[in-house]
């Protein structure tokens, strides 16, 4: 379910962003319905207005979004992340909180976003961003779905005025990512099987 305050946030940025940031986007119809269940979104992480872009293009659900804890400090985008539905992770601490939060708001049918290379990686190609296994330990632990996103921006930095697109792939069954409970290094691989289909994103959009 969406609250008011994202609704009416989505509708109050849409004209400044497009204005702005030039958003676009390609197969949104590719957001699972309510119906279909929650989705854990992937996407790559280029800057600081990641969040804002995908909320504006996703209309099907609303995406509760893990973001760094200092953003949270800043005035106006602060205040802005959190009505969009975003919730704090402290970055480099192991922020088990955070974790457990994203899952149980999965559990309750409630959809989570969150970026698996952990911080922004601008102007680098996205197979040479460092990932973190975070998305696969959620996806494992709520048995969810996972929807990935290419941001893409031309030289992967954002401009005033300069376009975005925002491309949604297909959704990816948990079946799919082949969750094998007790083994040694099952989130980092499932991590890398969802980065992985964010890369092939790319690579089909150059």
């Amino acid at each position: 379910m969406k609250s008011a305050v994202y609704v009416i946030l989505r509708f109050l940025l849409w004209l400044p962003a497009t204005l702005l940031f030039r958003v676009h986007w390609k197969d949104r119809g590719n957001e699972p319905k309510r119906s279909q269940g929650p989705y854990l979104l992937c996407a790559n992480h280029q800057t600081v207005l990641d969040v804002v872009f995908m909320a504006l293009v996703l209309r099907r659900q609303q995406p509760h979004f893990m973001a760094k804890a200092e953003l949270f400090k800043v005035p106006v985008l602060g205040w802005l992340v959190r009505k969009l539905g975003a919730f704090p992770v402290s970055r480099g601490k192991g922020d088990v909180g955070a974790v457990k939060h994203a899952v149980s708001l999965l559990k309750e049918g409630r959809s989570v976003g969150m970026f698996p290379q952990g911080t922004r990686c601008q102007g680098k190609e996205l197979r040479d961003c460092k990932i973190k296994f975070g998305a696969g330990l959620i996806a494992a632990h709520a048995k969810v779905q996972v929807l990935p996103v290419y941001i893409k921006m031309k030289d992967r930095k954002w401009k005033f005025f300069r376009r975005v697109d925002v491309i949604v792939g297909k959704p990816i069954p948990f079946e799919e990512l082949d969750y094998r409970e007790g083994e040694s290094g099952e989130y980092a691989r499932m991590t890398e099987v969802i980065y992985d289909r964010i890369c092939q994103l790319d690579e089909a959009h150059p």
